[in-house]
C-alpha cells in the first residue's frame, strides 16, 4: 500500500524515566544525531537523496563512528536522505538552501526499535539495552491519545522520541487506511500563521513573538569589529576577523535553532498540522543591502523549520504575501493608512487595533485556509490557531475550552487494546 493511501495522526505523551533512563536516551539521541549528519554529509557529497543507495554508502561509516544499532544507523540514513530531498526541492524552485545540519535533540523509532504495551508502557531501543518507560497519559476521559493508542483502526508506525526541558516525549506515529470508497475521509487542517519581520523575528498567530532584537544587535557589532579589523590590515587582525566569523556564524544558527524549536512547539502545542509563511523567495531582489542579513536570517529560519516539521508530521505551507501588512484580519479592509506605525496596527473601517505584526501573522495563516477552501479536491474543514480558540469560516470562533468539551463527549468509549503487546510479566 503506498504511503499516500493512509491516514496518518500524531499522538504526543510524555515518558516517566528513571535518571538512568534518561542517561541512555540522552546517549541515543547524541549518537543518532552524529549518524544523520554522517550520512547527510556524505548525501551531500554525493548528490544521493534516494533512501536505499545513501543507506549502503553511510551505514558501515555510522556503524563504525557511532554507537548506534543497526536499524537505528538505518533510519539516520533514511532521515538525512529525507531532508536532502527536501534541499533538491528548494534548489529546484531557485530558493535559498545549504546542507542540512541535525542539531535537534530528536531520535527515530519503528516497530523495530519501540514496542508499546497494554499496560501503558513503552520498550525503547538505546544504544546500549532497551529501556522501559512508562507513558504518562491524562485521565481515561480526558485524553485524546486514548482515541488512538485503544483503537483497533490505528496502526502505530514510525514515531519520535523529543526531549525538551528536561522531559521526554514521545511523537507516537499512527495510521489507518483510507476508506476505498470514492469519497475519501476529510482531512482537517489547523493552521499556524507566522509572520517574519526585523524588531520580531518571527510573531505567530496564536500571539507568540520571537524577538530578532538580540541577533540584530550582536550582528550590528560584529560589524563595527570587522570594520575595525579590516581596517587595522594586519595579518593577525585577518586571523582574528576569520574567527570570529566563524563564531558569529555559530552562534547566529543556535539561535535560529532555538527560534524554529519554539514555532514548532507553538504549533504542536495547539494542535496544528500546518504552519504557513509569506513566500519570501524574491524578497532579496529589491531588499538594501544593509537587510540582506534579514534575509538570511528568514531564510535559515523557515529552512529548519521546514525539515523539522517533517519529523512531526507538519505541513510547511506558504501563500502570497502580498497585502498581509495593510489587510485588517478582523474586516478585511486593505489600506496603507491601517498602519500607524511600525509596530501598530489600526484599521481605518472598522477600528479594530492590534499589533502590526500579530495582525500580520493571521492574515497569513488566514489565506491558506481560505486557499484551502477554493481547492475543489479537498474535503474537510480548516481552521486557523489563534492564542484562545480556532476560527472557521464557516463557523467563526471557537474556544479551546468548548472544542475540549466536544472532544470529551465522543471520546469517552475505548475500543479493548487489542493491537498492544501484552506486558511481559517483571
Amino acid at each position: 500500500m503506498a504511503s499516500d493511501d493512509y491516514v496518518r495522526r500524531t499522538a504526543i505523551t510524555r515518558l516517566s524515566v528513571s535518571s538512568e533512563q534518561a542517561e541512555r536516551l540522552e546517549d541515543t539521541i547524541d549518537e543518532y544525531r552524529t549518524g544523520a549528519n554522517i550520512a547527510t554529509k556524505i548525501g551531500w557529497n554525493c548528490r544521493e537523496t534516494e533512501s536505499r543507495k545513501l543507506q549502503s554508502l553511510a551505514y558501515d561509516d555510522i556503524r563504525d563512528q557511532t554507537d548506534l544499532g543497526s536499524q537505528h544507523a538505518i533510519l539516520a540514513c533514511f532521515q538525512a536522505a529525507e531532508a536532502l530531498r527536501g534541499v533538491a526541492e528548494r534548489k529546484r524552485q531557485d530558493r535559498p538552501y545549504s546542507r542540512p545540519d541535525f542539531t535537534a535533540p530528536t531520535v527515530k523509532y519503528d516497530a523495530k526499535t519501540m514496542t508499546l504495551f497494554e499496560n501503558d508502557t513503552v520498550s525503547l531501543a538505546t544504544t546500549g539495552s532497551r529501556v522501559r518507560c512508562e507513558l504518562v497519559l491524562p485521565d481515561e476521559e480526558d485524553g485524546y491519545q486514548h482515541q488512538y493508542l485503544d483503537s483497533d483502526e490505528w496502526e502505530v508506525t514510525e514515531s519520535t522520541l523529543t526531549a525538551r526541558d528536561d522531559a521526554y516525549f514521545l511523537h507516537l506515529g499512527f495510521r489507518k487506511p483510507k476508506p476505498d470508497t470514492e469519497g475519501s475521509p476529510a482531512e482537517d487542517r489547523t493552521v499556524l500563521g507566522v509572520d517574519l519581520g526585523i524588531e520580531n523575528l518571527a510573531v505567530t498567530s496564536t500571539a507568540h513573538f520571537e524577538s530578532g532584537q538580540e541577533l540584530l544587535h550582536d550582528h550590528r557589532e560584529f560589524e563595527r569589529i570587522r570594520g575595525n579589523l579590516q581596517q587595522t590590515g594586519t595579518e593577525s587582525a585577518h586571523r582574528t576577523l576569520l574567527q570570529r566569523g566563524d563564531r558569529e556564524e555559530g552562534y547566529n544558527r543556535d539561535y535560529i535553532h532555538g527560534v524554529s524549536n519554539q514555532l514548532l512547539a507553538e504549533a504542536v502545542g495547539h494542535g496544528c498540522t500546518h504552519i504557513v509563511f509569506e513566500n519570501l523567495t524574491h524578497i532579496g531582489d529589491s531588499m538594501p543591502s544593509r537587510r540582506k542579513f534579514h534575509q538570511w536570517a528568514h531564510a535559515k529560519l523557515v529552512q529548519y523549520v521546514e525539515y523539522k516539521a517533517d519529523e512531526l508530521d507538519i505541513e510547511v505551507g506558504y501563500v502570497d504575501p502580498r497585502n498581509t501588512s495593510k489587510r485588517c484580519c478582523e474586516c478585511g479592509h486593505i489600506s496603507d493608512e491601517n498602519r500607524t506605525d511600525r509596530d501598530s496596527f489600526e484599521c481605518e473601517k472598522c477600528g479594530a487595533t492590534a499589533n502590526a505584526d500579530y495582525n500580520a501573522a493571521k492574515n497569513v495563516g488566514w489565506r491558506f485556509v481560505r486557499r484551502g477552501l477554493q481547492n475543489s479536491r479537498r474535503t474537510g474543514d480548516s481552521q486557523l490557531a489563534l492564542k484562545s480558540g480556532t476560527v472557521k469560516p464557516n463557523r467563526g470562533f471557537v474556544s479551546y475550552s468548548e472544542q475540549e468539551a466536544e472532544v470529551t463527549s465522543t471520546d469517552k468509549f475505548h475500543p479493548p487494546r487489542s493491537k498492544r503487546a501484552s506486558a511481559p510479566s517483571e
